[in-house]
């Protein structure tokens, strides 16, 4: 097991999802960036580290019918697997790091609420980009959440990468239009306050 996999199945077996730093009762501002985007009901969509987010039953609830959900810990997996009962037989269930991650198919819109932020080698960011634009084609959509310029240096005892729009750009590395932007003060389970960027952005060249 990867030092990485043993870090993240470690938190969630001595953690109930509910107290994680990152937990969120309604992910309001990535459904409103998701609905923004127009896609079909039935466009293939990914969650990055979304194993325990309630992401991917408000999206069911809304009639999404062709996702899925890609986390390094089956704990948080098998977690929403429970929690959704019969549900879970319609998404695709993956158990990966995501620098390792092939894409079984094009995606329509790839969301990622705090993964990318945890790749603080260069090596690894660039890596999650290439795989990113083997997996969205032209016209597809990409929305990002980061710790924000000036918010948390760590998370979960890791140290993180802070970005800004042009900050992301640059990684990104062309390829992409950022189309919106927003701010979220997400306050934790522990009442403490955490300030994210919300990127969104879409695919204009296969680069």
């Amino acid at each position: 097991m990867s030092d990485k996999k043993s870090h993240w199945e470690k938190v969630y077996q001595n953690k109930s999802p509910l107290e994680v730093s990152w937990y969120q009762k309604e992910p309001t501002l990535s459904l409103q960036l998701i609905e923004r985007s127009n896609i079909a009901l039935d466009a293939p969509m990914i969650d990055i580290g979304g194993g325990a987010s309630v992401l991917v039953d408000r999206l069911i609830d809304k009639g999404y019918s062709h996702l899925s959900v890609l986390d390094l810990s089956i704990t948080a997996l098998k977690y929403t697997q429970q929690r959704l009962g019969q549900k879970a037989h319609s998404v695709e269930w993956i158990e990966s790091d995501i620098t390792q991650f092939e894409p079984p198919h094009p995606y329509s819109l790839w969301h990622d609420r705090a993964v990318f932020h945890f790749l603080t080698d260069p090596a690894d960011q660039q890596c999650y980009v290439k795989i990113l634009k083997q997996a969205l084609p032209v016209g597809s959509h990409l929305i990002i959440a980061a710790f924000a310029i000036g918010g948390p240096t760590r998370c979960s005892d890791l140290e993180i990468v802070q970005y800004s729009a042009e900050k992301m750009a640059k990684v990104l590395d062309g390829g992409f239009e950022l189309i919106g932007e927003a701010s979220e003060n997400h306050q934790t389970p522990a009442n403490k306050a955490q300030q994210f960027n919300y990127f969104h952005w879409v695919r204009t060249a296969a680069s």
